[in-house]
């Protein structure tokens, strides 16, 4: 019965008087150990600087190249016999390079099914109204979105074309962190893969 009525010291070497018959001590609250705190202080470090990463690769994804440096369009002189106001523009690209860096992501994907893809593929791919992302790859954490004219999300009858589409996309482009991802008409996500 002693050890039933025997109350903790709240400071080590201090002695508390003992607690009467017949009533109950509770004992003392328990103290955050050291290892709890190191714990939650390792998690609060931890995510400040993913959260850091993940603001500077946001930030830090434009282009690094001066604009100076990128071709544009600039006027010529005219040639004799041609008027000052005749000026023609210089090309923005200079000669030789493909006509694919004209045309949209969506398109240069179409085309690159249209020349390497099977007949299946080509005909997922005739459905594909809006690619978003695929100019813009880093390697840390590429995303594209590609959007589609199929109904019925990822439950619906357009799943697997949904999933074609995301393979021939992977062999399309590359990464090393890559995730598409196929929406229909609704905007509900069709399919995912990685590429």
């Amino acid at each position: 019965m002693n050890q039933m009525n025997q109350q903790y010291p709240d400071q080590p070497g201090q002695q508390q008087q003992p607690t009467p018959a017949g009533v109950y001590a509770p004992p003392p609250p328990r103290k955050k150990s050291t290892g709890a705190k190191v714990g939650i202080g390792c998690g609060g470090a931890f995510g400040a600087l993913v959260l850091i990463g993940i603001i500077a690769a946001v930030a830090g994804g434009g282009d690094a190249e001066p604009q100076a440096d990128k071709p544009g369009k600039a006027a010529t002189a005219p040639a004799k016999g041609q008027a000052r106001g005749d000026a023609k523009p210089a090309e923005a690209e200079p000669k030789g390079k493909p006509e694919a860096a004209h045309k949209s992501p969506a398109d240069q994907f179409k085309a690159f099914v249209a020349k390497n893809g099977s007949a299946n593929e080509k005909a997922a791919i005739g459905h594909v109204t809006k690619v978003q992302g695929a100019d813009e790859q880093n390697d840390i954490l590429d995303s594209v979105d590609i959007h589609t004219d199929f109904t019925g999300g990822m439950l619906g009858p357009h799943q697997s074309e949904g999933k074609l589409i995301a393979s021939v996309f992977a062999d399309w482009k590359h990464s090393k962190n890559g995730l598409v991802t196929i929406y229909d008409a609704k905007g509900e996500i069709l399919s995912n893969g990685n590429f």
